[in-house]
């Protein structure tokens, strides 16, 4: 066929089962080569041209595919060029394939070929010339005269029914032999009826008495319908209890055995493992939403949804059911396999809450962050830096919390990392103790002590509290020697003063003498 094709696949069926598949692009010729050890007999042989489609064609199919949208999938299919398949045959001959000579010609007729009959026997009627008989026909050892015929045109009426197609073509001219049966001849055989290949001694088709009315059912667009007359689509089954087809590899191939039902009802639709138990493997139930299970082009599986982001992607709704996508970072770089989401939705009406783990939207980069939210609300937040905010989405320190109170039950250590230096070195004999002059000039120039941060490094550093607190005990420390030195120079002025006292008392009293 001439047509502009992009690809064409040829396959041939040969001898045995076994068919042989190959592509090829429109620079390259199909061909089929026969191999070494090729069986003899018919093969039969299959071009398909797939025709060369506009690239802006193939982008607005696809994109109604996605969509669902019929009406445009029909209306752009009008548009599509055709893609022929041709097939025929060959036979195969002492391992080479036999080229054809010609047509076979009809055979002359009796009346034309002088002494072309011969043979005939007494019973026999031989007629050498067209025979047209302008009525019904009736042929069998139990036809009677008089035979009622109805509408029959042609009628076969004894114990043996048998209509054989015995093809005497010679050479390289197909010549198999076929037969038409009605019932087996032995006592307690099947009532049925069967074409059989007589040459190859098989019977590839058989009915038995009793099959259902449309059985087998072919409609004018070519869709089979079984136990149906009117197929909806290519194959359609219907029955009254549970349609199924049953998948069975039998151990003559030198494979295991396995057996699967694909079935449906009422209750569900299920692949069932009959080698195993007639386990239900796989089920869906009626009324599953649309993508219930959804799996993408690049492997992707959504549950209730139709676009998953991730390898395993599960959503309900924005307010109800599971947000989840579980999978490697959309820039697919190694060591940033952690972004995914989980999340449930609609807490307020079950107590629970959501977990949400997901690509930072505002990042340049994929940032995957876990997030918590009660009531469609985000209450906490775990960064891709290991940072926890509650309250704030963008935590800028390992802990922040904005907004609340903390409140902790019971004690506890907070530790920095750091060796934690307890201020006991205060009390050491050769700690300097700043003098008061030197302290109340440096509180009056920096307005807070020495070694504690100011206001302003609070602000724009936040506070150590591990640190913090043990620079206060260092300067609780600190004041106690202050307060203790003092107590010392008020008892030696006290005791100077009791001196002065009595001195002036025992003066006094000589004066006064």
């Amino acid at each position: 066929a001439q047509v502009d094709y992009e690809r064409a696949v040829l396959t041939v069926s040969m001898p045995g089962g076994e068919v042989s598949r190959q592509e090829f692009d429109s620079r390259q010729t199909p061909v089929f080569e026969l191999a070494a050890g090729a069986k003899d007999g018919a093969y039969t042989w299959e071009l398909r041209l797939e025709a060369r489609i506009d690239a802006s064609l193939r982008k607005a199919l696809a994109e109604a595919r996605k969509k669902g949208d019929e009406a445009a999938m029909t209306r752009l299919r009008a548009q599509l060029p055709e893609s022929p398949v041709v097939s025929g045959g060959f036979m195969v001959e002492a391992g080479s394939i036999l080229t054809p000579e010609g047509k076979e010609t009809p055979g002359p007729k009796s009346a034309k070929a002088a002494g072309s009959v011969r043979n005939v026997t007494a019973a026999d009627q031989v007629i050498p010339d067209d025979l047209i008989v302008q009525g019904s026909g009736c042929f069998g050892f139990d036809c009677v005269n008089n035979e009622s015929f109805g509408f029959d045109t042609i009628r076969l009426k004894e114990n043996n029914l048998r209509i054989k197609f015995e093809d005497t073509s010679v050479g390289t001219f197909p010549t198999n032999d076929w037969q038409l049966t009605a019932n087996d001849s032995a006592s307690g055989g099947s009532s049925k009826f069967s074409i059989e290949d007589i040459t190859g001694a098989r019977v590839p088709f058989t009915i038995t008495a009793g099959a259902s009315t449309n059985s087998i059912f072919v409609d004018s667009t070519g869709r089979v319908g079984f136990r149906t007359s009117t197929p909806v689509l290519d194959l359609h089954v219907s029955t009254s209890n549970t349609p199924a087809i049953r998948l069975e590899q039998t151990n003559a191939g030198g494979f295991t055995a396995q057996t699967w039902d694909i079935g449906a009802n009422e209750a569900n639709f299920f692949v069932r493992d009959v080698t195993g138990g007639s386990k239900l493997s796989f089920r869906i139930r009626p009324g599953a939403p649309t993508s219930s299970v959804d799996i993408s082009t690049d492997g992707d599986v959504g549950i209730g949804t139709g676009s998953p982001e991730a390898q395993l992607h599960v959503f309900g709704s924005a307010t109800e059911d599971v947000i989840m996508a579980l999978g490697p970072n959309p820039d697919g770089n190694p060591g940033t396999e952690s972004a995914f989401n989980i999340a449930y939705a609609g807490a307020s009406a079950r107590g629970r809450g959501t977990l949400n783990v997901r690509p930072d939207s505002n990042a340049v980069a994929p940032d995957p962050s876990l997030r918590f939210f009660t009531i469609n609300q985000e209450r906490m937040i775990i960064t891709n830096a290991g940072s926890v905010g509650i309250g704030t989405s963008a935590p800028s320190s390992r802990l922040h919390v904005n907004g609340g109170d903390i409140r902790v039950s019971g004690g506890g250590f907070i530790d920095d990392g750091v060796t934690l230096n307890v201020p006991d070195y205060v009390f050491e004999p050769g700690y300097s103790l700043m003098p008061l002059a030197e302290l109340e000039s440096f509180v009056k120039e920096n307005r807070h002590l020495p070694g504690v941060p100011n206001a302003g490094d609070v602000k724009q550093h936040g506070l150590n509290l591990s640190q913090f607190q043990l620079k206060l005990l260092e300067k609780v420390e600190e004041l106690t020697l202050y307060v203790l030195a003092q107590k010392k120079e008020m008892e030696d002025l006290h005791a100077a003063n009791a001196a002065l006292a009595a001195r002036l008392a025992e003066v006094a009293g000589a004066a006064s003498n």
